[in-house]
């Protein structure tokens, strides 16, 4: 296993520097400190004891083979937007970051685009759309989450209820494996089973197996400009019934939920006028033809009048239906203005959706805990975010029991501990409950297999 504590520290970290010259590699504490956490502010997050800015795969591997040589652990790192604290470090580390690999090229004839891991999500939908192309998967993170962060935990976002997540447009990766190899998985060739899929196996994978280095993604023709309707319910369950009602016959755009504590903290920031009173609004796009469109959503607002909407606002022009689409992407950032979060992405069948909402009110008013839930309703995927002050005792150890219950709820439901952001650091002690013990063994097979000094991420998933 890894050995954080390295005896000859200078010198080894000299060879390190000449093998990647520059300023590509960090040791200064102070300038390595913003390397430490994700976005989950995980605190038992360490300090580093280097931290490699890699420019190339040749970087990458460098990197890789000091630290096999040494037995130094490799925390992965991106854009540090994560949410599970997948990318913290541990004291005594070598953090890697893609941060400074961003190069793409975008082929329109194949609908491709190879793709290096520092790009945010959002450069890689402009130079698509220069093109008339579209890569669809859009976390909320969008535009300051990294491409290669994506990957790594098979990130989804507001469309994938129509389009999927990361893992339906990686066509092929270059991954720089534990003892520095790197592999070139797939390509740009829309069907290829030659093989074990082990591009599959890397995706989702949080820099447990690998480090990404290059991604060829696939891209669809650019998305038409959706129509929008929002619809407000005084009841949870009239709102999660109009979802099921919805997905049974139809496949919106999109399709997104807030509850009334997450309306308040959106309404706090944006002024838009949003209904304080409403227990739970819907977010829902289409973007077929024009025509059918029109179709949809006038069906949409049927369903949502009959089952008792108290308001149903439809809209054809852009402007306003993304100011709509803002207000539900910026509600984690609104609800954390209210205090600390702890954040989940638990995800359940959709007939089980109204019974995982409900089960996380009776949780909050149970641990007397705030608990805002915005969700990804077209297909079962919640974000509960449990809000605490870190400064009274008693309340963090209610929102740390609560985190635990809705986990629990979840895997009651028939659901999953973690639908887009990753198991990561904080969701790792419910993953043997969630997997089983005969499918963990299986899981930790792979990982002796891939990485025999269990020194990529040690800490994150297993």
């Amino acid at each position: 296993m890894a050995n954080n504590h390295v005896d000859d520290r200078v010198v080894e970290l000299t060879a390190l520097i000449d093998a990647i010259p520059g300023d590509r590699v960090v040791i200064d504490p102070d300038r390595m400190a913003n390397y430490r956490w994700d976005r989950a502010n995980d605190p038992d997050a360490g300090l580093p004891l280097v931290v490699v800015r890699a420019e190339s795969t040749q970087d990458v591997q460098a990197a890789m083979r000091f630290a096999a040589q040494h037995g130094i652990s490799v925390v992965p790192r991106g854009a540090g937007s994560g949410l599970s604290g997948g990318s913290s470090a541990i004291d005594g580390c070598m953090v890697i970051s893609t941060e400074r690999m961003r190069g793409i090229e975008i082929d329109p004839l194949t609908r491709t685009a190879v793709v290096e891991p520092g790009l945010f999500n959002a450069e890689v939908k402009a130079a698509a759309s220069e093109h008339g192309l579209w890569y669809p998967p859009d976390p909320s993170s969008f535009e300051f989450c990294s491409i290669g962060g994506n990957v790594a935990t098979n990130a989804g976002g507001l469309c994938c209820v129509k389009y999927g997540v990361t893992t339906d447009y990686v066509l092929g990766l270059t991954v720089v494996l534990a003892d520095g190899t790197a592999v070139d998985l797939g390509g740009p060739r829309l069907k290829d089973v030659a093989g074990l899929s082990l591009t599959k196996l890397f995706i989702g994978s949080e820099g447990t197996l690998g480090i990404i280095t290059k991604i060829v993604l696939r891209l669809i023709p650019a998305q038409r400009t959706p129509s929008t309707l929002v619809a407000t319910f005084a009841s949870l369950d009239d709102a999660t019934n109009t979802v099921l009602d919805i997905t049974r016959t139809m496949r919106p755009s999109m399709l997104e939920f807030m509850d009334k504590t997450s309306i308040n903290a959106v309404e706090d920031v944006t002024k838009m006028g949003l209904d304080r009173t409403a227990e739970a609004m819907l977010v829902i796009q289409s973007d077929e033809p024009e025509a059918y469109a029109a179709h949809e959503i006038a069906a949409i607002q049927a369903i949502c009048e009959k089952r008792n909407a108290a308001e149903v606002y439809s809209t054809d022009d852009p402007e306003t239906g993304e100011a709509f689409v803002t207000a539900r992407r910026i509600a984690i950032p609104a609800v954390e203005q209210k205090g600390s979060l702890l954040l989940e992405d638990v995800g359940v069948p959709l007939p089980e959706l109204g019974a995982l909402v409900r089960g996380i009110e009776s949780i909050a008013q149970n641990r007397d805990v705030v608990i805002a839930v915005i969700a990804h309703a077209g297909d079962g995927n919640t974000h509960p975010l449990i809000v605490f002050d870190p400064t009274d005792t008693d309340q963090a150890a209610r929102a740390q029991v609560a985190y635990g219950e809705v986990m629990d709820l979840a895997m009651a439901l028939g659901g999953t501990i973690t639908g887009e952001h990753g198991v990561g650091r904080l969701k790792k002690a419910w993953l043997n409950d969630y997997l089983g013990a005969d499918v963990m063994a299986l899981n930790h097979k792979v990982k002796q297999a891939l990485d025999p000094q269990g020194i990529l991420n040690p800490g994150s998933v297993f």
